[in-house]
């Protein structure tokens, strides 16, 4: 269906969660939006009321009333979508709802799709494509700092950067575009030195926004922390005293743990999702070999790994070895000694001499805000705090990466001396890639793919 056509409908869908509430919001939005509740209101006559207003009364199915609301009137352009909007306050019950909906359907309404509220807001300019997509991420925002990066980028911070550098690329491609038109004088109205400072101040910019993606990552999805050791080292003891309660099945036996186990708190306005694995250990045990496996694909993927050492039964040289093996590897870890209060007084003076240890006693929950506290450290979070703009959304990074793969090839187009016709090509590679992060260029496609991922009153 062809969306600018779609949007002479009136939608109608319920903006409140399903299921049993206090009270239930029903949202409609169309040029008969008004009409449409004015002819079932028992009340005042809603078209003759201003925007922004808010009255009570019922609504009523010929002579059934069907409860009574608050109607909150938005006449067009100052809504959300910039068309009338009208948003009705019900009592919460399933039944109720059902009944509403199915009278405004029959007065001329249709059912919203997932997203079209916001699509509809998009198409009518109030705001660009990257904003719409943070409307979303705001509304599943499930921690301080993804509700920061939401917001500002809802608010234009992102849209900002990005139409800066579209419109100081848009000058230079008008002026080698020019040039075309003047090829056969040999004419050069692009100053190809002018032009490569651009190109370099825009990669430069592009670079940083690029590699903001990794913390956008977790700040938007939570930081994947694995916590590692060997068997009965106090892996699930320490899960359930970071959460607080009883999630995994603490054991004297080795190898209780044979799966992983996740679940996720938050700290400084971070979302930590906590994986408790299998011990790290040799086994004939199937079941187990396969939780040991799992336990090191986990690792890989980890964000941090809390590697925790038994300073009651390892020896010193067993730890020391074991994080030499890790440190051979990429991901960060931070080294935790569990059982403090049990420990070796030999092991625990070693240990004590060398940087980067925290020493815990999992079951005794102490030294934990200690952990806690390196675990925050290990997230870069200046940025967000700063208010600097950081990508958290896979559509936008690769419009960048394309982005950046295009300047390049107007670099080299300029160090080879390439004719404009064919360098003109690639600085419109980079402005469309660059309009597909504000919808400046969009496909029925991409907004199709893009607000069916919204909730449907949204």
């Amino acid at each position: 269906m062809n969306p600018i056509a779609a949007m002479d409908d009136t939608i109608v869908a319920l903006a409140t969660p399903q299921g049993v509430g206090a009270i239930a919001v029903i949202r409609l939005s169309g040029n008969e939006a008004i009409s449409i509740v004015n002819e079932v209101f028992k009340g005042k006559d809603l078209s003759k009321q201003e925007s922004h207003t808010i009255h009570f009364g019922t609504i009523r199915d010929g002579e059934k009333i069907l409860d009574e609301v608050l109607v909150s009137l938005f006449i067009a352009p100052k809504s959300f979508t910039k068309e009338n909007v009208v948003e009705i306050s019900t009592h919460g019950s399933p039944f109720i709802i059902k009944q509403m909906i199915q009278l405004f359907l029959r007065k001329g309404a249709r059912l919203a799709r997932a997203g079209e509220f916001t699509k509809r807001a998009f198409m009518n300019g109030q705001f660009d494509l990257a904003q719409a997509e943070a409307v979303a991420d705001l509304i599943h925002s499930d921690s301080e700092a993804a509700h920061a990066a939401a917001m500002n980028q809802m608010r234009g911070g992102f849209s900002a950067e990005i139409a800066a550098l579209r419109e100081q690329l848009i000058h230079f491609a008008s002026m080698i575009e020019l040039e075309l038109d003047f090829s056969e004088e040999d004419v050069e109205f692009a100053d190809r030195q002018q032009l490569q400072g651009l190109v370099d101040r825009l990669q430069e910019v592009i670079k940083k926004l690029v590699d903001s993606f990794d913390l956008g990552n977790v700040i938007k999805n939570g930081v994947p922390t694995v916590i590692a050791g060997k068997p009965n080292a106090g892996k699930s003891t320490l899960l359930n005293a970071l959460l607080n309660e009883e999630k995994a099945i603490v054991s004297d036996i080795a190898g209780t743990t044979r799966d992983f186990i996740e679940d996720e708190i938050h700290l400084e306005g971070l979302s930590f999702r906590f994986i408790d694995t299998a011990g790290l250990r040799e086994t004939e045990d199937k079941v187990e070999a396969i939780g040991v496996e799992r336990t090191r694909e986990k690792m890989k993927q980890a964000a941090v790994i809390i590697y925790l050492f038994d300073l009651a039964e390892e020896r010193l040289e067993d730890i020391q070895e074991e994080v030499a093996k890790l440190q051979e590897g990429s991901i960060p870890f931070i080294k935790v000694g569990n059982k403090m209060d049990e420990a070796k007084p030999e092991i625990l003076e070693a240990l004590k001499q060398e940087d980067g240890w925290i020493f815990i006693s999992a079951g005794q929950k102490e030294n934990l805000e200690e952990l806690k506290d390196q675990l925050v450290s290990k997230v870069n979070m200046q940025e967000i705090k700063a208010g600097n703009t950081v990508v958290t959304n896979a559509r936008h990074y690769e419009s960048l990466i394309r982005t950046q793969q295009a300047l390049d090839n107007v670099t080299n187009a300029i160090v080879a001396q390439i004719p404009g016709d064919l360098m003109a090509m690639d600085i419109r590679e980079a402005l469309h890639y660059l309009g597909e992060i504000s919808g400046t260029v969009t496909t029925d496609d991409l907004l199709e793919n893009i607000f069916s991922k919204f909730c449907i009153g949204k």
